[in-house]
């Protein structure tokens, strides 16, 4: 893939060149490469370098057609992360992030790569399907799904302008990570870690216990105090989580 190519899809907050260690990281439905500002601050200290994707559909790409696919997503990201794996690689999506990490870790295993880690942040495990259909609803419904996860600024929600900008991504996304169906084939190899929030109406201990049926490596999940967003006031947890992983 070409640098150009890469730099639509990338971004680098707080880049660390000579880091022993590289994340990347997926963000939730919506969401955007800036929501893992912070947890590249952090990470950075601890001499991890980390990549945030930014998906087409929103902020700088807010004029390029969104993907509602998630499979069609993880298959054009492929190329996009392959030249990252100089070092050794880990993947840390939050929500449907998660399940794209997923996806991605399959295909970066296929070509090949050893990823040394998959961060599974607020998400059921891929063999758990819910019937849900939030992308199919008017607008002022699916807004106020979204308003009960806490995961936009109430204020944003309210600006005409920057909702009329962001309610195509959010659907989209909401499409891609509702009609996503685990086709049965090979775990990965990586160690798995799955984060959740006790009250997260999105995903049940159990269902993120199954993650553990997904991978071939050693499997662990923390759950936290908090919903659907708990990583907003436990992020210093997690952050430590990953870059102690990233040390061993």
């Amino acid at each position: 893939m070409s640098s150009t190519a890469a730099d639509r899809w990338t971004r680098r907050f707080h880049p660390v060149p000579d880091a022993p260690h590289r994340v990347v990281c997926l963000p939730h439905a919506g969401g955007s490469a800036s929501s893992f500002f912070a947890v590249s601050r952090a990470l950075s200290q601890r001499s991890v370098d980390v990549v945030a994707v930014q998906y087409p559909g929103r902020q700088d790409r807010r004029h390029e057609p969104c993907v509602e696919s998630l499979v069609e997503l993880a298959d054009l990201l492929v190329d996009v992360v392959l030249p990252l794996a100089d070092r050794p690689l880990a993947l840390f999506g939050h929500s449907y992030g998660a399940s794209v990490a997923f996806e991605l870790a399959v295909r970066l295993e296929a070509r090949g790569v050893a990823v040394h880690g998959l961060f599974a942040s607020g998400r059921r495990a891929p063999g758990v399907h819910r019937d849900e259909q939030a992308h199919q609803l008017p607008d002022d419904e699916l807004l106020a799904e979204i308003r009960k996860l806490n995961g936009t600024d109430s204020g944003v929600l309210q600006d005409d302008e920057i909702l009329r900008m962001v309610l195509p991504a959010i659907r989209a996304d909401y499409k891609a990570a509702e009609t996503y169906r685990w086709e049965s084939g090979p775990k990965v190899r990586a160690p798995l870690r799955a984060f959740i929030g006790d009250s997260d109406p999105k995903v049940t201990e159990a269902e993120a216990r199954r993650w553990a049926e997904h991978t071939e490596g050693d499997f662990d999940l923390e759950v936290f105090p908090g919903g659907h967003f708990y990583l907003t006031a436990h992020a210093d947890a997690v952050v430590e989580r990953i870059a102690r992983h990233c040390g061993r």
